[in-house]
C-alpha cells in the first residue's frame, strides 16, 4: 500500500493522541471501540439509501454509504497503527496471506 497513505495515518494518529492526552492504554482501546461506531454509521446510512425504515424516509444515498466504509476503513488503519508502528507491514503481510489462502 502507498506509503503516502500509510504517513498521512501516522499523522492523523499523532494528532489524535495530542487532541486527547490519555494513556496509551486508553487510546489502543478507545480506537478499536471508534471501529463500533463507524460500522453502525453505515448500517445506518444502508438503511437510509434503501428506504427500509419508512418512519425516517429516505435520508441517505449509496455514496454516503461508500463514504462511512471509506470511514471504517481509516479508522481501522488509525487503530492499527495506534498498535504498532508497522501498520504497513501487517496490513501487507495480512492481505497477502488472506488473498493466498482465497485466491485461485
Amino acid at each position: 500500500m502507498d506509503e503516502h497513505i500509510w504517513a498521512t495515518v501516522a499523522r492523523l494518529k499523532e494528532w489524535l493522541a495530542e487532541s486527547n492526552p490519555a494513556p496509551d492504554r486508553t487510546h489502543r482501546t478507545m480506537r478499536v471501540l471508534k471501529l463500533t461506531e463507524e460500522i453502525g454509521e453505515v448500517a445506518q446510512a444502508v438503511i437510509g439509501a434503501t428506504r427500509y425504515n419508512p418512519r425516517k424516509g429516505a435520508g441517505h444515498t449509496w455514496h454516503d454509504v461508500e463514504q462511512e466504509l471509506c470511514d471504517v476503513i481509516l479508522t481501522a488503519m488509525v487503530a492499527l497503527r495506534t498498535l504498532t508502528p508497522d501498520a504497513g507491514k501487517v496490513f501487507a503481510e495480512r492481505l497477502e496471506h488472506v488473498a493466498s489462502r482465497s485466491l485461485p
